[in-house]
C-alpha cells in the first residue's frame, strides 16, 4: 500500500507543471527599513538574522527563482550513518575514547617485529570484540531511527500546485513557500504561519503532545488583517508579504511580521505559528504557507536527543586508570631494566641466538614488548561493561511497580543514561513548592474585595468534606477523560463538531454519591479542568447578597453601595476575563462560540439600574444557572423604549447561544494552560460571573443583572516572569470605556497600585486580609484595573504596535509597552486559593533529611506561605529557629549576614556541638537573595547556609534559582538535585548535576529538560533512597572488581619475568590469555553490578540514615582502591609461587607450570566475586559455575585439538596430562584458600568488632520478623538520643523587625495545613 500512494504521488508530481517550491521574496518587493537596508539589502536578509517567504503563486515566479536556494525542504534524516559511511565514521567515533586508541596502539605495536609479543591477530581480538558489539549496538539503533524517518517522511499530506487544486504529497517534498491544507485530527508536517481557518473567528486549536508532551489545548489564530475571501481560502489572492526570523529552537517565540499589500505592516506571533508534529484540533480546516521546513523547523531544532552526563563515579574512574597506567609504566620499566641487566651478565650464552643488539636498546625494546604483554591491566571491557549495567539498572528503575502512578498511567522516565549512580550520592537537594511539594490543584477559599474580607466559610467546610469523600473519585473520573482524549489521537474522521465528553459525566457515571450534596447543588455546571481537579465553590452569603443587589426589585443602594457593587462587578469581571482559558461543552466544540452583535453601551452601571426603577421591570436573575436569558416580553418592552444595549438575548437575528438553555448545555469544560486561572474562573462562575466563549476579538460573559454580554477583547498581555502578572484590555460592555485588568503577585500588584485617599486605606486592609492568607498557607493573587482615556490608549496603542511588528529586541520592547500600561492601577482585591501537599511528602522530606540531604525550596510565594507549608511538610520543626533576611540594599544584607553568622556562634560557644546549627533555618527573600548572590558576599551566604539544616528562598525568580544551585554545586563541591514540575524550574533542573521533572500540571517543560521524571514527589524518596544507593554501590563494587581482577592476572605475568630473564615470555598460551579477562571472568561482574543488593529496598526506607555511605562514597574511596590493588598483589603472589614451588625440581614444561596457575587464578577470582556479593542467588551461581566450567571445557578442547594454535610452541595435550595428576588439584585447592583467606579474615573481624551501618541492616535482614522491627525500633531510638545528646536547645534567635507578623505565623504554623 505504501508503495502503491508514493507512485500516485510520483504520478501527480509529473503530472503538475511546475514542481518547485519555497518562494522568497526579494529585497525589493518591502518597503525599505534603516535596519535592513542601510548598506547592502540583498546580503543583509539573506545572511543576516531574518528570512523574507512568499508564496509559490504565478505572480512571484521571478521572486522564487531568484531566492529559493539556501533553504532545505521538508525531509529530515536523523540518522548518524548510511550504509557506505557507517564502518569509517563508526570506527571513527569510537576511537575518540582513549582506551580504544590505547589499545589501537598496542594492536600496531605487536606489528613491529623487535617488540612483537604474541601473534597479530591474537592482539586484535580484544579491541575487534569490543568494536564489534558497540558497532552493532550503534547500528540497531541507527536502523531503528532510520525506520522512522522513512515513515515520516512518506507521510502524506495536501500542498496547493498552482493549478487551483491541492495535491497529495509527500511531506519529503514540501519546502518553505509552499500552501499546505490540513483538516481536523492531521498532524503538522512544517511550521506554518496560520493563513486561514473555517472557524468563523479565524482560530484553530492545536494538540502539543507530540512536541511537549502537553495534552491541553492550544489556540492559534488567523493572521490580522488578512484579506478575507469568504468561506474559502484563494490561494492566487493571497499577496502579502512575511518576513521573520532565522530558524532557532525557542518554541514559544515567533518574531517576524506580514506585510498586506497596503503596505500595512501586521506583527507575527506564536500565536500565528502552527508547529510541526502538533496535531489539529477541532478545526475543520486551516490552511497555512511554510516558513521553516525539515530541521530548521522548531521541532527538529530541539531534538537533542537523550542527555548525555559524565557521573562522579566516571570522574574518579578516570583518575584510577590513570593510576594503572602509571602502574603499567612501572612495572614496563622494571621489567625492561631487567632485562638489560640480565643480557649485560651474560656473555654469549650457547642457549641464545646470537645477536649483536646492545642490551640498552634491546631493554629499550623489552619495555614496549612488556606493554603488550601486560596490556590486561588496563581494563578494556570495563567501558563497555558500565554501559551495560547502567542499561539494565535504568531497566529496574522503570519497571518498578512502586514507582508506578496508575491515575496518570506514568511510571518513571530515565532520560539520562549514564549517571543512574550519582542518584546514590546526593547531598544537596533544591526543590520548588508549587506542583512539586503541593498538588497544584488550586480550589478557591477565600477572597477580599475593596478591603473587605469574605471568608467563606462554608465553602471550607464543603472542600474538607470534597477532599475526605470525592478525591479519589475526581482523580478517576480525570484519568477517564484523559484516556478518552488520548484515544482520540488515532481518530482519523473529521469529528471535530463533538467536543471532548465531560468530566462531570464520568464521575456520575462511576460514583454519583462521592460528592457532598452542598457541592453538587451549587455546581451544576463546574465542567472540568483539563490540568486541575474537578471542583466548585459554594459563595460568601454576605458576598452573594450584594451581588443579588443587582437583580432584586424595587432595590435602590446607596451610593457608596453602588461604589462597593461596582468593585465587586469589576473585580469578578477581572476574574472571568484576564486569562486564557478555553471553554467547552458536551454540546459543542471549544472554540464555537457565536458571538453576539455589540449595540450601544450604556453609560454607566448606575444608569442601567435607575433605568430598570423608572420602568418598573423584575430585574434580570441573579445567575445565569437559574436563567441565563431574559423573557420576550422584558426584551420588547425594554428596548422598544428607545435605549438600546449590548445583547439581544432572544432576537434570532443575532444568533442567541441557544445551547446555554439546556440543563446539560450549563457544564462548561475550563480547559486552562495554569491551575490558578481554572480555579478563579470557576469561583466567578459561582457568582453569576460566567465565562461562556472566547474568541480572538472577544469574550463572552454572562453577568449578574444583565444576562451574557460580549466583551470585545483589544490585547491580551501574556504572564511573563519578570513582570510576574498578566492583564487584558478590554472596552467596558457597559460603559465604553478602555479598561486594563490586571492579576499578579501581591507584592507587584501592591507596588503599582495607586495609594491615595480612600484606595490607601483598601489597599492597608488588603494587605492585613493577605497577611493573613498567607499565614494560612493559601497562595495569594492580587487584582486591579485601570480606566484609560481614549487618546491615552491611542498613544500606548501606537508604540505597542511597533513593538509587534519588531523583529530584533522584541520581547524588551514588548516588556516595556506592558510595564508602561501597567500603572497607577485601581486595587480591586485579592484571592486565596487552597494548595493542598500531595501525598507522603512530609515523610518523605523527613526521610530525605534523615539520610543526611540538605533540603532548599526555591518558591516565588510569599515568605509567610513558604513557612507555612515548610511547617506542614516537615520541613520545619516547632523547635526550629527561623533566621530571617529581609534587606533592601546590598550593605544591609551584608551586614544581615554577618549579624547571623555572629548569633549561631555564640550559640555554640554556650556548649552547643557543631551539629546543634542543624536546628536554624534560613528564610531569605528574593531582593535579599539578588545581593547575596553578588560575588562579594558569595562567601558570607555560603558560610552561613552550611551551619543551616535547611534554606527557604521566597520570591525568588528562575534566574535567582539556577543561581543558587551552580553556587552551591560549584563552591561546595557538593552532588546536587533539583525537582521541579514547571517552565519556570527547567534552569534550575538544567543547572544540578541531577535534574528531575514532575509531570504535573504545568505541562511537561520541566520533564524535557530533566534526567529522570517522576509523577509524584513520594517517588522522589525511593529513587533516591533505594535505586540511587543500589546503583552506587553496585557500580562502585563492579569498578573496583574489574581493577582487581585484572590486577591480579597480570601480576602473574609479571611475576614470570624473574625467571625468565625478563624476556617477555608468558607461562600461559596466547589464546588463554587474551580470553581470561575477555570471555572467562567478564559475564559474572555484569551480573553483579545489575542485581547485588547490600540491603533490601524495605530496610533503605526503614532506615534512611544507610544513605550516608553513598554521600561519603564509602563504596569507593582511594584507599578501598588502593586495598584491593594490594590484596590483588598478595593474591597474585600466592597464585604465582605455591605452583613454582610446588612443581619446584621437575621437569614439567612451561605452559605446564601455567595451568595450575591459570586454574588457580580463575578460582580465585570467581570466589573472591563470591565473597564480595550480597546477594547470592541461582543467576549468581550458575554464572559462577558456567565461567568456571567454560575455562575448562575450552583448555580441555584446546588442549586435545590445537597442534599449531600457539605457533612455535605446542599446548597438545598439556591440560589433559596436568589434571590427570593429584597433584594439580591439590595445588589449586591450596592456593585458592591461602589467597582468599586475609580477605575472609579481614571482613570477619570488621563485621564483629566494628561493624559499619550497612552490616548492621543486613544482620537485622536476617532476623526473624518481631526482632527485626525490634531492632529497628532500637536503630531509630538510638540514633534519636545520639542527636539529642548532641544538640542543645538554644535562646531565640531575634526577628527580623522589618516582619513583626512572622511571629504570629511561626507559632500559629505548624498546625495549619497538617
Amino acid at each position: 500500500m505504501e508503495r502503491f500512494y508514493w507512485v500516485r504521488h510520483r504520478c501527480l508530481q509529473l503530472i503538475s507543471t511546475d514542481r518547485r517550491r519555497g518562494w522568497y521574496s526579494p529585497p525589493s518587493s518591502l518597503p525599505a527599513k534603516s535596519s535592513l537596508d542601510a548598506q547592502d539589502p540583498l546580503v543583509q536578509r539573506l545572511t543576516g538574522k531574518r528570512r523574507v517567504v512568499v508564496s509559490r503563486c504565478d505572480p512571484h515566479q521571478a521572486e522564487y527563482h531568484s531566492f529559493s536556494k539556501g533553504f532545505q525542504d521538508n525531509s529530515i534524516r536523523t540518522t548518524k550513518y548510511t550504509l557506505i559511511s557507517f564502518i569509517p565514521m563508526n570506527l571513527f567515533q569510537q576511537f575518540h575514547r582513549a582506551a580504544n586508541l590505547y589499545f589501537l596502539f598496542l594492536v600496531l605495536l605487536n606489528w613491529v617485529p623487535v617488540v612483537k609479543a604474541f601473534q597479530k591477530e591474537i592482539t586484535m581480538i580484544p579491541l575487534a570484540v569490543v568494536l564489534t558489539v558497540i558497532a552493532f549496538k550503534d547500528a540497531m539503533e541507527d536502523y531503528r531511527r532510520y525506520r522512522y524517518d522513512k515513515k515520516i517522511n512518506n507521510t502524506l499530506t495536501h500542498v496547493y500546485s498552482g493549478s487551483k487544486q491541492y495535491v497529495e504529497r509527500r511531506w519529503a517534498e514540501v519546502c518553505v513557500g509552499d500552501l499546505v491544507r490540513l483538516s481536523c485530527n492531521e498532524i503538522i508536517p512544517a511550521d506554518m504561519v496560520l493563513l486561514h481557518s473555517s472557524d468563523p473567528n479565524g482560530v484553530c486549536h492545536i494538540e502539543t503532545a507530540n512536541l511537549d508532551g502537553e495534552t491541553n489545548l492550544k489556540q492559534r489564530q488567523v493572521v490580522r488583517d488578512l484579506q478575507q475571501q469568504g468561506s474559502e481560502f484563494v490561494p492566487e489572492n493571497y499577496s502579502s508579504h512575511l518576513e521573520c526570523e532565522n530558524p532557532n529552537n525557542d518554541l514559544r517565540r515567533f518574531r517576524g511580521f506580514m506585510e498586506h499589500p497596503g503596505k500595512v505592516r501586521v506583527g507575527l506571533h506564536s500565536e500565528n505559528l502552527l508547529l510541526r508534529s502538533c496535531t489539529v484540533r477541532n478545526t475543520e480546516t486551516v490552511i497555512g504557507i511554510v516558513v521553516y521546513a525539515g530541521h530548521e523547523t522548531k521541532a527538529m531544532q530541539n531534538n537533542s536527543g537523550p542527555r548525555y552526563k559524565r557521573s562522579k563515579l566516571e570522574r574518579r574512574l578516570n583518575m584510577d586508570v590513570l593510576w594503572c597506567v602509571i602502574l603499567l609504566l612501572l612495572m614496563c620499566l622494571i621489567a625492561a631494566v631487567g632485562h638489560g641487566f640480565w643480557l649485560s651478565g651474560r656473555q654469549n650464552p650457547i642457549y641464545m641466538i646470537p645477536d649483536d643488539t646492545h642490551p640498552a636498546l634491546a631493554a629499550f625494546y623489552m619495555f614496549w614488548t612488556m606493554i603488550i604483554v601486560l596490556q590486561v591491566l588496563i581494563p578494556i571491557s570495563l567501558y563497555v561493561s558500565i554501559e551495560i549495567v547502567k542499561l539494565g539498572q535504568i531497566y529496574f528503575i522503570q519497571n518498578d511497580l512502586d514507582l508506578y502512578n496508575p491515575v496518570l498511567d506514568t511510571g518513571v522516565q530515565c532520560r539520562a543514561l549514564n549517571i543512574t549512580e550519582d542518584l546514590g550520592q546526593i547531598q544537596y537537594l533544591f526543590s520548588d513548592k508549587t506542583g512539586t511539594l503541593t498538588e497544584n490543584r488550586m480550589l478557591f477559599r477565600r477572597c477580599t474585595v475593596a478591603g473587605t474580607e469574605y471568608p467563606h466559610h462554608e465553602n471550607a467546610i464543603s472542600l474538607e468534606q470534597y477532599e475526605e469523600q470525592g478525591c479519589g473519585d475526581a482523580d478517576h473520573s480525570l484519568t477517564l477523560r484523559s484516556r478518552t482524549s488520548r484515544k482520540s489521537l488515532s481518530c482519523k474522521s473529521l469529528s471535530c463538531n463533538r467536543s471532548s465528553l465531560s468530566l462531570n459525566t464520568l464521575t456520575a457515571e462511576s460514583d454519583t454519591q462521592s460528592v457532598h450534596d452542598t457541592l453538587r447543588r451549587h455546581t451544576p455546571g463546574a465542567g472540568a479542568f483539563s490540568s486541575t481537579m474537578e471542583c466548585a465553590v459554594v459563595p460568601d452569603p454576605q458576598l452573594q447578597a450584594r451581588l443579588n443587589t443587582l437583580s432584586s426589585p424595587m432595590c435602590s443602594p446607596l451610593r457608596q453601595q453602588a461604589a462597593e457593587i461596582s468593585h465587586i462587578l469589576d473585580f469578578f469581571l477581572a476574574l472571568t476575563v484576564c486569562n486564557t482559558v478555553v471553554v467547552s461543552s458536551p454540546t459543542q466544540p471549544r472554540h464555537v462560540v457565536q458571538m453576539p452583535v455589540v449595540r450601544t453601551p450604556l453609560r454607566s452601571l448606575e444608569e442601567m439600574k435607575a433605568m430598570f426603577q423608572k420602568l418598573s421591570l423584575p430585574r434580570f436573575p441573579s445567575s445565569p444557572s437559574q436563567n441565563t436569558d431574559t423573557p420576550p416580553s422584558l426584551t420588547k418592552k425594554l428596548f422598544t423604549r428607545g435605549r438600546s444595549a449590548s445583547y439581544f438575548p432572544n432576537n434570532p437575528l443575532q444568533t442567541p447561544i441557544t445551547t446555554l438553555q439546556s440543563p446539560t448545555a450549563e457544564e462548561l469544560l475550563y480547559e486552562a494552560e495554569s491551575p490558578d486561572e481554572a480555579a478563579l474562573v470557576q469561583a466567578a462562575k459561582a457568582y453569576g460571573c460566567t465565562l461562556l466563549g472566547r474568541s480572538p476579538e472577544q469574550v463572552l460573559v454572562a453577568v449578574p443583572g444583565t444576562g451574557p454580554l460580549s466583551i470585545p477583547l483589544l490585547h491580551v498581555l501574556p504572564f511573563h516572569s519578570a513582570r510576574k502578572r498578566m492583564s487584558v484590555v478590554v472596552r467596558h460592555p457597559l460603559t465604553g470605556e478602555v479598561v486594563v485588568y490586571t492579576k499578579g503577585a501581591d507584592n507587584v500588584i501592591m507596588e503599582l497600585a495607586e495609594a491615595d485617599g480612600f484606595c490607601r486605606e483598601i489597599m492597608e486592609r488588603t494587605q492585613r486580609h493577605l497577611d493573613q492568607y498567607a499565614r494560612e498557607g493559601l497562595r495569594t493573587l492580587c487584582v486591579a484595573k485601570k480606566v484609560l482615556e481614549e487618546q491615552e490608549y491611542k498613544t500606548w496603542l501606537k508604540r505597542h504596535e511597533y513593538a509587534e511588528t519588531s523583529i530584533e529586541n522584541r520581547e524588551e520592547l514588548l516588556l516595556e509597552s506592558a510595564e508602561r500600561l501597567e500603572t497607577n492601577l485601581t486595587l480591586l482585591g485579592a484571592t486565596g486559593i487552597v494548595d493542598r501537599l500531595q501525598e507522603e511528602v512530609p515523610e518523605s522530606i523527613e526521610a530525605l533529611q534523615e539520610a543526611g540531604i540538605k533540603v532548599w525550596v526555591l518558591t516565588g510565594d510569599k515568605q509567610e506561605t513558604a513557612i507555612n507549608i515548610a511547617f506542614a511538610c516537615k520541613l520545619l520543626r516547632p523547635t526550629d529557629h527561623i533566621l530571617m533576611a529581609n534587606c533592601d540594599s546590598k550593605e544591609t544584607c551584608e551586614a544581615r549576614l554577618h549579624e547571623l553568622q555572629h548569633e549561631i556562634r555564640q550559640v555554640t560557644k554556650e556548649g552547643v556541638s557543631e551539629d546543634d546549627s542543624s536546628d536554624c533555618v534560613l528564610v531569605i527573600d528574593g531582593r535579599t537573595l539578588d545581593y547575596a548572590l553578588q560575588k562579594e558576599l558569595q562567601g558570607s551566604f555560603l558560610e552561613l547556609t552550611c551551619c543551616c539544616r535547611s534554606v527557604i528562598c521566597c520570591r525568588s525568580t528562575p534566574l535567582q534559582k539556577s543561581q543558587v544551585v551552580r553556587l552551591v554545586r560549584d563552591k561546595l563541591k557538593v552532588m546536587t538535585l533539583a525537582i521541579g514540575d514547571g517552565a519556570n524550574d527547567v534552569s534550575m533542573i538544567q543547572m544540578a548535576d541531577v535534574g528531575i521533572g514532575i509531570s504535573g500540571q504545568e505541562g511537561m517543560q520541566a520533564v524535557m529538560s530533566s534526567d529522570f521524571a517522576i509523577s509524584r514527589f513520594k517517588f522522589l524518596r525511593k529513587l533516591i533512597l533505594v535505586h540511587g544507593h543500589w546503583c552506587y554501590a553496585r557500580l562502585a563494587n563492579m569498578i573496583l572488581y574489574f581493577f582487581y581482577k585484572n590486577v591480579m592476572y597480570v601480576n602473574l605475568l609479571f611475576w614470570y619475568q624473574f625467571f625468565c630473564g625478563f624476556s617477555g615470555s608468558t607461562m600461559t598460551n596466547s589464546w588463554v590469555l587474551i580470553f581470561f579477562n575477555l570471555l572467562f571472568t567478564s559475564i559474572p561482574p555484569i551480573i553483579y553490578g545489575m542485581l547485588d543488593k547490600d540491603v533490601s529496598g524495605e530496610t533503605l526506607l526503614d532506615l534512611p540514615d544507610l544513605y550516608k555511605s553513598g554521600q561519603n562514597s564509602q563504596a569507593y574511596l582511594p584507599s578501598t582502591f588502593w586495598m584491593n590493588i594490594l590484596d590483588a598483589f598478595y593474591q597474585s603472589l600466592v597464585c604465582f609461587f605455591i605452583p613454582y614451588f610446588a612443581y619446584a625440581g621437575s621437569d614439567i614444561g612451561v605452559f605446564s607450570f601455567g595451568s595450575p596457575i591459570n586454574g588457580s587464578a580463575l578460582l580465585i577470582i570467581l570466589l573472591h566475586q563470591l565473597i564480595e556479593s550480597r546477594t547470592v542467588t541461582w543467576i549468581h551461581t550458575a554464572l559462577l559455575l558456567f565461567s568456571a566450567l567454560f575455562y575448562y571445557v575450552f583448555v580441555l578442547l584446546f588442549s586435545l585439538t590445537c597442534v599449531t594454535c600457539n605457533s612455535p610452541t605446542n599446548p597438545l595435550g598439556i591440560e589433559t596430562k596436568m589434571m590427570s595428576e593429584p597433584l594439580y588439584f591439590l595445588v589449586c585447592g591450596l592456593t585458592t584458600v591461602l589467597a582468599l583467606l586475609p580477605r575472609i579474615l579481614c571482613r570477619a573481624f570488621c563485621s564483629t568488632i566494628c561493624p559499619s551501618d550497612l552490616v548492621r541492616a543486613q544482620k537485622m535482614e536476617r532476623l526473624s520478623a518481631q526482632d527485626y522491627y525490634m531492632s529497628l525500633r532500637q536503630w531509630k531510638e538510638n540514633k534519636a538520643a545520639q542527636r539529642l545528646s548532641s544538640r542543645h536547645v538554644p535562646q531565640n534567635l531575634s526577628v527580623n523587625a522589618d516582619m513583626p507578623h512572622l511571629t504570629e505565623c511561626i507559632a500559629e504554623a505548624g498546625a495549619v495545613l497538617s
